[in-house]
């Protein structure tokens, strides 16, 4: 390479959607309605649990966490690709892009072990009624969502910084949305087998481990709710998994695909719209899901609602 090539980047462009320059405006009209339902629908989920006195136990202790992971977690993306929808020049700077992978990283691993903790959850309450409230008493809540802060923080840390050591030059263009690792170390101007061995090995070891937790927790509980005698009490059991089993659906159906699919299939495109399922779709769609497939939520909802109007009224 010439010494032009060799200088070490400081600056990266983020290509995201500028082949479609037409659809700037309704791309951003859309993200942003996405965006602006995505945090209002989490804070209410959050707010709700906060207030309600029905909603006071480990299942919607987790599901506060997942809301307020979910917000930071889009927040980490798509306000800076509203902005770039809007501008001719979408730069990032070295640290910016790195920053963005730190956060956007570190809060999708801690989302994979609080979905395993929350299956963890529905499992205890499931196979072993009796003790639940016993064994998943507040400390041990605490201390699972703890865990999982601290896996995604270390793990995701140590992994980041070992990207940003390579060495970048040549093009500084990264063909996606956000500052990803496949698409940035591809404008690595070394040898990177070795970080993507690593890299697929985080990634089998920290999504898989705990995808396997939740596929062994499931099954567990499927053969207890097939034991139940009645059916009612069948279909009530599975229902308090179901928001929780399609959020994992959804999650990791996306997540495994993108950074478990072999290196010859990514394409920019399909690395997009991939990747807007997880950044933007999936958080919208776990606030949907726990409020309308879940009684519990809804009819704290509506008990809040009435408590709210009957102060206006009697203010009035």
């Amino acid at each position: 390479m010439g010494s032009e090539n060799q200088t070490s980047l400081n600056e990266f462009i983020l290509v995201g959607f500028s082949h479609l320059a037409e659809l700037q405006i309704l791309l951003f009209l859309l993200f942003l309605v996405i965006y602006l339902v995505t945090i209002i629908g989490n804070v209410l989920i959050i707010l709700l649990v906060k207030y309600s006195h029905s909603l006071q136990t480990p299942m919607y202790f987790f599901l506060v966490n997942l809301s307020f992971l979910e917000i930071c977690y889009t927040t980490s993306v798509v306000p800076q690709m509203l902005i770039h929808l809007l501008t001719e020049h979408k730069t990032i700077s070295k640290a910016g892009c790195a920053a963005q992978m730190y956060v956007f990283t570190i809060l999708g691993l801690t989302e994979c072990c609080l979905l395993a903790a929350m299956a963890y959850d529905r499992y205890v309450a499931i196979c072993s009624p009796l003790h639940y409230t016993v064994i998943m008493n507040r400390q041990v809540c605490s201390q699972l969502a703890a865990a999982s802060w601290i896996t995604g923080i270390t793990v995701e840390e140590t992994q980041t910084t070992w990207i940003f050591s390579l060495p970048f030059c040549g093009s500084n263009h990264i063909q996606h949305f956000f500052c990803d690792i496949p698409p940035l170390v591809k404008l690595a101007c070394t040898d990177t087998f070795k970080n993507e061995i690593v890299i697929l090995a985080v990634s089998v070891l920290f999504i898989m481990g705990p995808f396997l937790l939740i596929i062994l927790s499931y099954i567990q509980i499927g053969y207890t709710i097939l034991k139940l005698p009645s059916a009612e009490g069948r279909r009530k059991a599975f229902s308090t998994c179901s928001s929780h089993l399609m959020v994992v659906t959804v999650f990791y159906g996306t997540a495994l695909f993108t950074y478990l699919r072999p290196k010859s299939s990514h394409t920019p495109g399909s690395d997009k719209m991939i990747a807007l399922m997880y950044t933007v779709v999936t958080p919208v769609l776990n606030p949907i899901i726990y409020t309308l497939r879940n009684k519990e939520v809804k009819g704290a909802f509506k008990k809040t609602m009435v408590r709210i109007f009957s102060t206006q009224s009697s203010k009035m």
